[in-house]
């Protein structure tokens, strides 16, 4: 979990240029930044939409893959 003074600036820099606030929130190689790069190429306010809901809304420290579901032991 980041603290407000974090959180404040990947919100502040989604605004400036999208794929840099989810890039400081999820790392250059994700699914993620890719997804807003594209989103914000193909239009500035999509990248600024996708950037706020991946930064406010998705949870970066949910491990998916322990849910039971994909458990295979």
């Amino acid at each position: 979990m980041s603290s407000g003074c974090a959180l404040l600036l990947e919100i502040l820099f989604a605004f400036l240029f999208p794929p840099l606030g989810v890039c400081l929130r999820y790392g250059c190689c994700t699914v993620e930044f890719f997804i807003c790069l594209l989103l914000t190429l193909l239009g500035f306010l999509p990248g600024i939409i996708y950037a706020l809901y991946a930064i406010v809304l998705v949870n970066p420290d949910r491990d998916y893959y322990r849910d039971g579901y994909h458990t295979l032991a």
